[in-house]
């Protein structure tokens, strides 16, 4: 890349040039006009002279006088430049010769003429001027009167020739002398030239250079950089415009940077605190979990971890809306950080869940702490509005000695603590112990919540299905099955539902396993359609109290039901009688929703409730299906037998298609028919089979 010159020596340029290619002009025109001066002051002198010596050796040549053609020729030989002198016959002939003139080269002209004669050499010059003998005429004759006149009439006639043998070397030198003279002076003059420009480009561009170093220093980021103000008018006023421009950006940097140093550090709390309640957050609190844990391990040190969880928390937020959640989480910080020690630790790790890192504090001291902070939450009243709310506080606690593992586990154990205190009834202390039983049984939930997850991701949950079998033996081309899920264990073996449902219904997966299996029925149920041979089948489909409260799972069953709206009449949904009571609105509404789309519903586990009856002629369903509990023992207790009949007449007067479920025996079949049941389910009558199988098989039949 070429690297263009500066603007000094662009200056310095500017101003040398045109004096150089001027003074080299003048120069070379002054030298040529003096070398053709002096070569011509020598032609003209050595002619003169030549002319002057043809007069003065005419006696000599026509007397024949040799000596005084010498004497004459000698005399002319000293002048400066000349060589020689030599005076020839009209023939040619050299009759005298001064000097060492060279003739060979040239000799003088042997034909008639009276013209001098210029010979030129590269290092001189040759004359031959003729001598012409001069002759005088007298006119005797005058005429009378007149006055007496000579009248001369010169009669050229050549009688010799004089030859003068001129040196250039002395011009020459003059020549050389006169160029080395002006390349000196020209020399001269281009120094005083450019140390003129130099000194005045010096005084143009220090003020320029000046502010672009300063300019440079400023782009630098050194806003500090002020340039000196020239005297000149024009740079004057643009440095003092820089160094303006350079104090207002230091002054909106220095400002910038203090809000930058502000806002990093309001980050950097941001951080490690949390931004409602002020305490420190649940990474900066494992942060001196994990230093507490090192201290335990290398030194011995002895630690108390405390996992604390707000009771009713979510009926404030609820009933009185976020903000009041929020007030009240900060006044319970404010609250529980009052009586702590220096170096304890209060944390929010989120929600409505707080820990608390007791630092070289024993079990029994910290027992006491967390029974006072228990207390203290338990007497508080939170007023909102014109409401009065109490909360209370569930707490796991945790030692922290050289036994343990990780932080990942003590937050585990905490955790796990703190849902047994919650789980033996609220607002209670439970100190963490490796083989208590309830820990054992939340261990084994949270084990099925991350199977759960797998299972969801890695399709390793499938459906089987169960025909419904009319009790009375009619065939009237209408099939009615129930779909049943099952997951698929590592060593293959399938695992039924009771396994897993109550740990998917503690932690609010159940929506998610819904979903799955409502998508599978709406594919099944297309695939059904299309290979059906005329007969209706039913497919009912279990759902959770958890999903029906879950206005996410409604909306997308009912984007479903909109795309594929054939598939409506096809779909019975049922609902666990204590999921109905639970939800009474949005169990109703969820109903008028659906039928909207031909869709049926079926109360499940019927009689298990208190309140059975009562409810039952406010929810719009089509089937009534009886609980299990009753009908396993129908054939040899009078009481099931009782219920059984009890909960059949009054469906059927309320219109209801009834279903027993759990029918393992002929004898119950026959009970049942005796009883006037609609429909019949269970392992005698068919066995619950892969649902690849429901479309291409005959089904079971009863028996």
């Amino acid at each position: 890349m070429i690297r263009m010159p500066g603007i000094r020596a662009r200056v310095l340029g500017l101003a040398i040039l045109p004096v150089a290619v001027i003074g080299s002009v003048l120069l070379f025109h002054l030298i040529a006009g003096k070398i053709a001066d002096l070569d011509q002051a020598l032609r003209e002198r050595a002619a003169s002279m030549a002319r002057q010596l043809a007069p003065a050796t005419e006696y000599g040549v026509s007397s024949g006088n040799l000596e005084v053609l010498r004497a004459v020729i000698a005399k002319a030989a000293v002048e400066p430049d000349v060589q020689g002198v030599a005076v020839f016959s009209e023939r040619g002939e050299t009759l005298a010769q001064a000097g060492v003139g060279r003739w060979v080269e040239a000799g003088p002209p042997t034909r008639p003429g009276g013209q001098m004669r210029e010979i030129e050499f590269a290092d001189h010059l040759v004359y031959y001027v003729p001598i012409v003998r001069t002759e005088v005429e007298v006119d005797d004759f005058l005429a009378v009167g007149s006055r007496s006149r000579a009248a001369p009439r010169a009669v050229p006639r050549v009688i010799g020739w004089v030859g003068l043998d001129v040196s250039r070397n002395a011009t020459l030198q003059s020549q050389r002398d006169a160029v080395l003279r002006a390349v000196g002076i020209l020399l001269a003059g281009l120094v005083a030239s450019f140390l003129l420009a130099w000194w005045l480009g010096r005084q143009i561009t220090r003020p320029i250079l000046s502010l672009a170093h300063t300019v440079s220093r400023i782009g630098e980021g050194h806003l500090d950089t002020r340039g000196p103000v020239h005297e000149s008018a024009e740079f004057g006023v643009l440095q003092r415009g820089v160094n303006s421009m350079a104090a207002h950006l230091q002054s909106m940097h220095e400002g910038m940077q203090e809000r930058i140093d502000q806002v990093t550090a309001r980050l950097v709390y941001q951080a490690s605190h949390d931004s409602l309640t002020g305490l420190i957050n649940r990474r900066e609190f494992e942060h001196r979990l994990e230093r507490a844990l090192a201290s335990a391990l290398q030194q011995g040190r002895e630690h108390v971890l405390c996992y604390m969880d707000l009771d009713q928390f979510k009926v404030i937020n609820d009933t009185s809306g976020h903000g009041a959640g929020d007030e009240l989480l900060r006044q319970l910080a404010l609250l529980l950080k009052c009586d702590l020690r220096e170096r304890d630790t209060l944390a929010r790790l989120g929600g409505d869940e707080f820990a608390l890192l007791l630092e070289n504090c024993s079990l029994a001291d910290a027992l006491g702490v967390a029974e006072k902070m228990r207390s203290e939450v338990q007497r508080f009243r939170f007023k909102w509005e014109e409401r009065v709310f109490s909360v209370g506080m569930s707490i796991g606690v945790v030692q922290i000695d050289a036994t343990s593992e990780s932080i990942a586990a003590l937050m585990s154990a905490a955790d796990a603590a703190c849902y047994v205190a919650k789980d033996r009834g609220r607002n209670q202390i439970h100190v963490y112990e490796p083989r208590d039983g309830d820990l054992v049984r939340h261990r084994s939930e949270m084990q099925w919540v991350t199977r759960i997850h797998e299972a969801l991701e890695n399709g390793q949950l499938h459906l089987y299905w169960q025909e419904l079998v009319r009790v009375d033996g009619v065939r009237d081309g209408y099939r009615h099955v129930e779909l049943l899920l099952r997951m698929k264990g590592e060593d293959g073996v399938q695992i039924l539902p009771m396994a897993f449902i109550p740990a998917a219904e503690r932690y609010l997966i159940m929506p998610a396993l819904d979903g799955w299996v409502v998508e599978q029925a709406l594919a099944v149920c297309k695939r059904y359609m299309a290979d059906a041979t005329g007969t209706h089948c039913l497919f009912a489909i279990n759902l959770s109290g958890a999903s029906l409260k879950d206005p996410q799972f409604r909306r997308v069953l009912l984007d479903a039901l909109r795309a594929q709206p054939e598939a409506g009449p096809h779909l019975c949904f049922e609902i666990t009688e204590t999921a109905a009571i639970g939800n009474f609105i949005v169990v109703n509404g969820f109903i008028e929703a659906m039928r909207e789309f031909g869709c049926r519903f079926a109360l499940d586990d019927f009689g298990s409730g208190l309140s059975s009856f009562t409810y039952l002629k406010n929810l719009k369903v089509d089937y009534l299906k009886i609980d299990g509990a009753f009908v396993r023992d129908l054939a040899d207790n009078a009481l099931d037998r009782s219920m059984v009949e009890a909960i059949h007449r009054i469906g059927h007067q309320m219109g209801l298609v009834t279903v027993a479920e759990y029918v393992e025996s002929a004898a119950i079949l026959a009970a049942l028919r005796a009883i006037g049941v609609d429909y019949a389910q269970g392992n005698f009558l068919h066995a619950p089979q892969p649902l690849e199988t429901l479309c291409g098989g005959a089904g079971a039949q009863p028996g």
